[in-house]
């Protein structure tokens, strides 16, 4: 019998997927827990259909984010903290505050996808990579200057 699963089934499939069970494992398990519905032709045209719309939607979000990781990378940021007589910074620079430098040119990001090489804990210029998803990274510079 073939049956769409509405959730994953372990050693069966993921949600979404049609897949053949034998007609004991469908009646008594799959379908009295609501784990699946009987395939039909509608089910699986609409299966197929939600299917090529998420691929189409998941190109479109990588197509966006390689575009912003073009235009971000070598982007320079000024991030002010404050700082001793001597350069010695108070404390350290975090991603936030670059998420938020970023933010004010202009560049919506989230701080969890800023990293730094080494902790920041002096004035001067660092590189920082922003991964925006897997395999598209950009890299900006951070300008660490004394606070005002």
């Amino acid at each position: 019998m073939k049956v769409i699963l509405k959730a994953d089934v372990k050693g069966s499939g993921k949600k979404g997927d049609v897949i053949e069970v034998s007609d004991g494992y469908a009646r008594n398990f799959l379908l009295k827990k609501g784990l699946a519905e009987p395939a039909t032709a509608s089910g699986i045209n609409e299966i197929s259909q939600r299917k090529t719309a998420d691929a189409f939607h998941k190109a479109e979000n990588e197509k966006a984010l390689k575009a912003l990781a073009k235009e971000l990378n070598g982007k320079e940021v000024t991030v002010s903290i404050r700082a001793g007589e001597n350069g010695k910074v108070f404390g350290s620079v975090t991603t936030l505050q670059v998420a938020s430098a970023l933010e004010a040119l202009g560049y919506e990001v989230d701080k969890k996808k800023i990293a730094f090489k080494e902790n920041i804990k002096t004035l001067g210029a660092f590189e920082a990579e922003v991964r925006l998803m897997e395999g598209v990274t950009a890299k900006i510079v951070v300008n660490v200057v004394p606070l005002a």
